[in-house]
């Protein structure tokens, strides 16, 4: 889907001299942009795939592609911020494909956090963010999106994006994260809250949080955290969300309100 040429005009975009690799199959553009960068490919190097055979997401979920009808892509880092806040910048690559499909398409794509990327209300994509800390300092991260453009089948819950322009959406896509991540004026927490509560469909909602150790949560979302952290109002005062899924009472609640 993704070609070398339409990679090298993302860089160019951004102005940046980096590595760039579009592979027909791949298992999983995270894990070649991972040893890339292992092997020290340069920040804003750029892997792509037509399809994937071994593509995840968080916790290890599997990630269903059709064939040459997805845009899959992973970008290496390699930002200057502590390792407690590597979590902003998987927000800062939904806000950045989110805002990129706006205003590629005009489709009002939509950041559920912490990582899926909804229209009207069906997931058509995901980020993963994978890293490497030694030392206590972030050596890489490498940022992967997925965005459906036709529906794999047999996928609860999964949305298409429908037909784009993949060079256009990835230099919007690559410019947006850039400018998220290379900003120096304000920190890195404000910068990514500023990119990503605007397309959000999170904040405001009633959800109900299920945390990687077990623990469920219910509380209505008011904010983000600077650690990228989801902050809820309970009944039992704030509580915040670092790790887990989120489900939208809302959303779930209201065919109710019709009988």
């Amino acid at each position: 889907m993704l070609t070398r040429d339409d990679l090298l005009a993302a860089l160019a975009a951004i102005h940046e001299s980096a590595s760039v690799r579009a592979d027909e199959v791949t298992g999983s553009t995270n894990e070649t942009a991972a040893a890339m960068a292992e092997a020290g490919t340069p920040a804003w190097s750029l892997v792509a795939a037509a399809h994937q055979t071994a593509g995840r997401g968080r916790l290890d979920r599997r990630w269903v592609d059709v064939p040459g009808r997805a845009v899959l892509l992973s970008v290496v880092l390699r930002p200057e911020v502590a390792p407690n806040r590597v979590g902003l910048l998987a927000l800062a690559g939904g806000a950045a494909m989110a805002r990129a499909i706006r205003s590629t398409t005009g489709r009002q794509v939509a950041c559920k956090w912490p990582n899926d990327l909804l229209l009207d209300g069906r997931k058509v994509g995901g980020v993963l963010a994978t890293s490497r800390i030694h030392g206590g300092r972030v050596v890489w991260v490498v940022i992967g999106v997925g965005v459906n453009v036709d529906a794999p089948p047999g996928i609860e819950g999964a949305g298409a994006l429908g037909e784009v322009d993949p060079r256009a959406l990835v230099v919007a896509f690559v410019t947006e994260l850039h400018r998220i991540v290379e900003a120096t004026e304000v920190p890195l927490d404000a910068r990514v809250r500023s990119a990503w509560l605007p397309v959000a469909s999170t904040i405001g909602e009633l959800v109900e949080a299920t945390t990687t150790d077990g623990a469920v949560v219910v509380g209505r979302a008011v904010a983000v955290d600077g650690f990228g952290g989801l902050v809820l109002s309970t009944d039992h005062g704030e509580r915040t969300v670092a790790f887990g899924d989120v489900r939208h009472l809302r959303a779930v609640a209201r065919p109710e309100r019709g009988r």
